[in-house]
């Protein structure tokens, strides 16, 4: 049964800052994805549940076998109680949502490509991650100088991480929402304001930010994690408390900043392609 081969690891992620939850099978090496969860993304519906069933009855009058692929695991559900929801792995799921009309249909496969292939490897050894996202950057123009500050970043977001896994902080709504208070303390805009000015929609808001972007949002993180841990901040509450304090950090040395520099730290710019940044400033 595929129940056995699962083991304990479930893990929420983030699409446009809506929560899919997934489970790794590791004797199969591979994610599987609550099924509802993407059908709501690409729906909008208020009862995605509802529409799955539908969903699978058409598919099993047709006779599709994609169906047949599809197991009952328990996942959180937003009561916080381990109910179960139909999953299915990548490629299932790709076929599933061939299955459905959506504007989001294209955008979504990229991001599930990206999420539903990890390599084991990289998990066991993440410098092989490391190495390859220095080269994926170099590859489309980053600076030596970009992609070491970039790097050194995401090493202060990675123990800010860690520090929440370990303080009863939910991993995908309650990390987002925190790096959210962050960012508006030191910036003035959430995350998804400052994707707006660079006109940015799916793509990564980090790989967008200039050096000093960066500079600052990794004092800002450093800074509420060394601000939680004096304050032993545990939980939701006391943790967003600790990130408007290091959010604070930021902001006032930002302020410094620009009154001695005479430049924004905030930017407009990008890193899109050209033809990509026509289109998108039409």
């Amino acid at each position: 049964m595929l129940k056995k081969k699962i083991i304990k690891q479930k893990t929420i992620i983030l699409f446009e800052d809506t929560p899919v939850r997934r489970i790794w099978s590791n004797k199969e090496e591979k994610w599987y994805f609550s099924v509802v969860d993407v059908v709501r993304i690409l729906t909008g519906s208020i009862n995605q549940s509802a529409y799955w069933r539908k969903l699978k009855e058409r598919l099993k009058k047709e006779g599709n076998q994609t169906v047949t692929n599809c197991h009952a695991l328990k996942m959180i559900a937003p009561d916080g109680k381990m109910r179960l929801t139909d999953v299915a792995d990548t490629e299932t799921m790709f076929r599933i949502i061939q299955s459905i009309p959506s504007s989001k249909a294209e955008p979504f496969k990229i991001w599930l490509a990206r999420v539903g292939y990890e390599r084991l490897q990289e998990t066991v050894n993440p410098e092989l991650s490391i190495n390859r996202a220095r080269k994926n950057w170099k590859a489309v123009g980053r600076s030596g100088k970009w992609i070491e500050q970039r790097m050194r970043g995401q090493e202060i977001r990675n123990k800010l991480t860690d520090y929440w896994s370990q303080s009863d902080v939910k991993e995908g709504l309650e990390y987002a929402k925190l790096t959210d208070i962050i960012h508006k303390e030191w910036t003035g805009l959430t995350t998804k304001g400052h994707k707006k000015i660079k006109n940015l929609k799916r793509e990564n808001l980090r790989d967008n930010m200039t050096d000093a972007e960066l500079l600052f949002t990794a004092l800002a993180e450093l800074s509420k994690t060394n601000v939680a841990k004096k304050d032993q901040a545990k939980g939701y509450d006391k943790n967003a408390i600790s990130a408007k304090k290091g959010g604070g950090v930021a902001k006032r040395a930002k302020k410094d900043y620009e009154l001695q520099t005479g430049q924004k730290v905030v930017s407009e710019g990008n890193f899109l392609p050209p033809i990509k940044r026509v289109k998108k400033l039409k």
